[in-house]
């Protein structure tokens, strides 16, 4: 069914769970229908009113890309719309915490909107919904994390995880949940004939797809093929020059081009910008980067951002460096699970630098951080995860078996967010090793890694390279093909500070390869992990190896 491709691509697309061309069709119109989205019908009746009556309507977000973007399509969709009385609002993380809080939701109050709409959070706010419905506000949840055992008694829930929801693709980030309930939204207001009424053109909501593509790649969340549309189309607009000013000024200093944009771009370079503002300052800078109709302003904001994530960076490199050696030195360093804290650090990193050491240590790991004079005495933990365990469920368990051990937690499964006692810091790490223990093998924390096999000498080529970037986006869970094989290293330097250029022999082929953050090896042979790129350096494509992973070979 794949016969078109070579044999090691069709292979792969195989792999992924593509087995016609008709997989490989990625446009909008084999988007999955919002008709069995649970909860978009009343939260789209609702927001229309709002529309039509033009009441003021309040986002509320997160302070992440997923946050940012999604928050950023709200408002600026509602406003194409005709609606003049919209605005945002983001906690602050060292201040009020995550998501629509009581805290929060006091502070939205005061704003009196009509409508309260949240934005990749929601689904754990509880007491912060009650609070804003009790002032009259009606509460529209829009949310992807996984809910608790009590939902949010909102005027309507919008998430693909709520029980009995029977939307096919659960994996959809925020930024996808909200685009979804606007599309509703619209739908509503064509059928009643409000943009006729009006003499207005109706708004595309293909033009907002940037947003979505940044919000869902940045995310992490797993591309299934709904995903993968959406951020194939999103893509597209990006690669024209067509994005929003505040996208284009995020490449622009991160030294990307529009033309040569690829989805891992998204996730390394845009992301990362629009992260640092949530975790060092304030959420607001991303978002109003993103809002920004104007270039030059796009562009100072964009600068902004660019330099926070240069703080940030530094930052993280000290922290990580610092929970490595926590690692090193532990009693049990073979622990099937990590948490590490120290006072010093910087409460909107040790979300990186949890991914930094589960990375190293192939671990479950939770980064702690002190919560700051808002909640003397909380630590508040970022969570990553391994492939083959939920660690919101993980989290769960603790909850259940040690009631009062955890004071806060919510998240999904590969990521999640946990606030406990600095007193219980010791018996939680214990009971959170106890429940990973309860739920991985021995397989899943040696850090196996798959791949697609080896390739023959005559797989490799330029044309190969770019059939493999033709098919974007790549990611989570559809990740690119990766590849290994041994290889005699013909020639090496470090080149960037810390990049490892190279050049490997395969049989009588000799090829050019480069490994991100590897020091030179002192083996003549390696075993490689590597995938397939085109260099264009000074507009000559030329094939290069991406090496994911090396190891010497056995002589």
């Amino acid at each position: 069914m794949l016969a078109q491709f070579p044999r090691f691509f069709a292979q792969a697309l195989a792999a992924r769970g593509v087995a016609s061309p008709a997989g490989l069709d990625l446009s909008l119109r084999n988007l999955d229908s919002p008709d069995s989205l649970a909860g978009i019908d009343a939260a789209a009746e609702r927001l229309e009113s709002a529309v039509v009556a033009d009441e003021p309507v309040l986002v509320v977000g997160d302070f992440d890309a997923d946050g940012a973007t999604g928050t950023a399509l709200a408002v600026s969709f509602l406003r194409a719309l005709g609606a003049t009385r919209v605005d945002y609002l983001v906690p602050n993380r060292f201040e009020h915490g995550y998501g629509l809080s009581p805290e929060l939701a006091a502070i939205a109050i005061q704003r009196e909107p009509a409508v309260i709409v949240t934005v990749d959070n929601g689904i754990a706010s509880v007491d912060g919904v009650a609070i804003a419905a009790r002032a009259g506000v009606d509460v529209i949840v829009t949310d992807h994390h996984l809910p608790g055992a009590v939902l949010p008694a909102a005027h309507a829930i919008v998430n693909p995880n709520v029980p009995g929801c029977q939307f096919p693709s659960k994996a959809l980030a925020g930024v996808g949940v909200v685009w979804y309930l606007l599309s509703r939204v619209r739908a509503r207001l064509t059928a009643a004939g409000f943009f006729e009424r009006r003499g207005v053109a109706r708004p595309n909501l293909a033009h907002w797809l940037d947003l979505v593509a940044v919000g869902t790649v940045a995310d992490v969340v797993p591309l299934d093929r709904n995903n993968r549309i959406l951020v194939y189309n999103g893509l597209r607009r990006l690669r024209a020059g067509k994005a929003r000013p505040g996208l284009n000024a995020l490449l622009e200093v991160a030294k990307r081009a529009p033309s040569t944009l690829r989805a891992a771009d998204l996730g390394f370079a845009v992301g990362p910008r629009l992260n640092a503002a949530g975790r060092l300052k304030d959420m607001g800078v991303g978002i109003e980067c993103l809002l920004a109709d104007d270039l030059g302003q796009a562009a100072r904001l964009a600068a902004a951002l660019d330099e926070l994530n240069l703080d940030r960076r530094d930052i993280e490199t000290q922290m990580t460096e610092e929970a490595e050696a926590l690692v090193e030195a532990a009693p049990n360093p073979g622990d099937s699970a990590i948490c590490v804290y120290d006072p010093s650090w910087h409460q909107g990193v040790v979300g990186i630098v949890a991914g930094r050491v589960r990375e190293r240590f192939h671990r479950p790991a939770i980064a702690f951080a002190e919560a700051g004079d808002a909640a003397p005495g909380e630590l508040k933990g970022s969570a990553r995860s391994i492939k083959g365990l939920n660690i919101r469920d993980a989290l769960a368990d603790v909850g259940v078996r040690f009631p009062g051990l955890i004071e806060r937690f919510g998240g999904h499964a590969m990521a999640a967010g946990v606030t406990i006692r600095r007193v219980h810091l010791a018996r939680f790490s214990k009971a959170f090793r106890d429940a990973v223990d309860a739920r991985v093998t021995p397989e899943a924390l040696r850090g196996a890694r798959l791949t697609d096999g080896g390739l023959d000498v005559e797989d490799f080529s330029v044309a190969n390279a770019a059939l493999v970037a033709a098919h974007e986006p790549w990611g989570q869970g559809f990740e690119e093909p990766t590849f290994h094989g041994e290889f005699d290293v013909v020639t090496q330097r470090v080149v960037g500070e810390r990049h490892l250029k190279m050049a490997l022999r395969h049989g009588k082929r000799v090829v050019d390869a480069i490994a991100f953050g590897q020091a030179p090896v002192a083996s003549p042979r390696v075993r490689a992990l590597y995938r397939l790129a085109v260099n264009d350096y000074q507009d000559v494509e030329t094939l290069q190896l991406v090496v994911e992973a090396m190891e010497p070979c056995e002589a």
